[in-house]
């Protein structure tokens, strides 16, 4: 899957939220969105999944604008999981995740829906849960119950806006390795909205860098995580190091002008 995202601007009344945003991103390829809250990322998401028009500009899926695709095939291609999501306190988590295949699924559920539904939670290490009902959970458990439903919808473009907020260290090194490796068996292309910076320098292949609507980095981690980039758009010094596990971003200290 090739998404293509052309100069698009999108517009509150007067307030101009995305500023002639473009970027490219091949399948098998996670495309990271960074940037301080405000900056863009949930509403440059949300165009993507048309829940927002592009006020100008085109969003295209393997060349074919979004806006004359039917909302259906739409839906079967583009697996979403929001900042936030609503869920019915009384499904069980197998329950859940089987919604995210309800567009495949006729009069009645074959084993292999059910098998797909079993793969994803045992994917994201969810399959002892399957039975519990979702407001048996953690906010974390949660969280990951909806990455499942993602995957068990086998789209071909992953749009994830913060999918590790609820979870900790660990389950956020989890999730973003299964992604990835999800992604480059699958061909499957992601947009993940992060605001760890080391979970995108990690992972991403490319980081789209945002700053009150406008492009403030676009490319390969190493060349836009730069401290002057970091600076820039977060007001913060950084430096990066290097050791046998590969490099981190660690941020210090506000940065101050000078005479300050």
């Amino acid at each position: 899957m090739e998404l293509v995202v052309y100069c698009v601007d999108k517009l509150f009344g007067s307030h101009r939220v995305l500023d002639g945003i473009s970027f490219l991103l091949k399948g098998g390829k996670i495309l990271a969105l960074v940037g301080p809250n405000g900056s863009g990322k949930s509403t440059l998401i949300k165009a993507i999944t048309r829940i927002h028009d592009p006020s100008n500009g085109t969003i295209s899926l393997d060349g074919a604008d979004i806006r004359t695709i039917n909302p259906v095939d739409l839906a079967m291609k583009v697996g979403y999981v929001p900042q936030h999501f609503t869920y019915t306190l009384y499904s069980t988590v197998f329950e859940t995740v089987l919604l995210g295949r309800r567009r495949f699924i006729r009069w009645s559920v074959s084993d292999e829906e059910l098998s797909r539904v079993q793969a994803a939670l045992d994917a994201l290490g969810m399959g002892n849960l399957a039975g519990a009902y979702m407001d048996q959970l953690s906010g974390g458990e949660r969280q990951k119950v909806f990455i499942a439903r993602a995957l068990a919808q086998d789209p071909a473009l992953y749009l994830f806006d913060e999918p590790t907020s609820a979870l900790d260290i660990r389950y956020q090194i989890e999730v973003m390795e299964t992604m990835r490796r999800i992604t480059r068996k699958q061909g499957a292309s992601m947009v993940i909205a992060v605001h760890d910076l080391n979970l995108a320098y990690r992972y991403a292949d490319t980081v789209l860098v945002l700053d009150h609507g406008l492009t403030a980095g676009y490319g390969e981690p190493h060349a836009v995580l730069t401290p002057d980039c970091i600076r820039k758009v977060y007001g913060v010094d950084s430096f990066v190091v290097e050791n046998e596990h590969g490099k981190f971003i660690l941020p210090f200290r506000t940065h101050r002008a000078a005479g300050e």
